[in-house]
């Protein structure tokens, strides 16, 4: 089902959409909190880190999560340009059918991110970013009590890249997803009213990663689905805000 231009979706009115199996990320305790992410200021410009080069992304730390054959890893760092997102991706049968902005990519395979700046747990950022670098973005006015996303809001100058990466047979291996999420458009955030944007050193956002993976292919895309979650839900919902951890911001831009 396409979405329809400027219209709001109230879950769950899309049965499947959220209906996860979740999983994966770093076991921990009862007494522990969860760990955050310490986001590092970039060194390259953000061409070179689209473009996914290694000495671009040196100083990201990395977080990783999911089964073996389809682990994910995540970086991110920031600069004067915003918040630089990376994931990396193993696949060996990575695959797409849709190609429009906005359409409902977690039908498909995707890596996601959500971002929640004011830490409220409401009107927060959801990013998608498909194999053939196809992008959904929504704000996420309300995750329960009936899941409510406005599917047209969009992240004014985002900037994504795919690449789909192959072994020295030639047998397709994996992808890497990058992107850009520029201040002035996370600045639109309703989420983002109340903090700085760009943010200050010491600052903590909130959020959470994904990865949905359908082996069964466009033929039977529910056959064998690994739909993991790095920081796990331990809800059959991937939009559980209490799920969400920090995100801070170190060093100088």
């Amino acid at each position: 089902m396409s979405p329809v231009p400027g219209s709001w979706l109230t879950l769950p009115t899309l049965a499947g959409a959220w209906l996860l199996t979740l999983s994966a990320g770093p076991a921990e305790t009862a007494t522990e909190a969860p760990a955050p992410y310490v986001v590092s200021s970039a060194t390259a410009d953000a061409e070179a880190l689209l473009a996914a080069g290694e000495p671009a992304w040196a100083p990201a730390a990395v977080v990783r999560w999911g089964p073996p054959p389809y682990e994910t890893r995540f970086r991110a760092l920031w600069s004067t340009s915003g918040l630089l997102l990376r994931f990396d991706v193993d696949d060996p049968s990575p695959w797409h059918t849709m190609s429009r902005r906005d359409e409902h990519l977690w039908e498909e395979e995707v890596v996601e991110i959500f971002l929640d700046p004011g830490r409220s747990g409401r009107d927060y950022y959801e990013l998608e970013i498909s194999p053939a670098n196809v992008v959904c973005d929504v704000r996420m006015a309300s995750p329960s009590p009936h899941k409510e996303m406005d599917l047209s809001w969009d992240l004014e100058g985002l900037a994504t890249r795919a690449i789909v990466h192959r072994d020295g047979a030639g047998r397709t291996n994996g992808w890497t997803a990058t992107a850009l999420l520029p201040w002035s458009g996370l600045r639109r955030l309703p989420s983002a009213r109340n903090v700085a944007v760009p943010p200050k050193t010491g600052d903590r956002w909130r959020f959470n990663l994904f990865r949905v993976e359908r082996p069964g292919g466009p033929a039977a895309p529910e056959k064998g689905a690994v739909e993991e979650a790095w920081s796990p839900t331990g809800e059959p919902s991937f939009h559980v805000p209490a799920a969400f951890r920090d995100l801070v911001f170190a060093g100088a831009r």
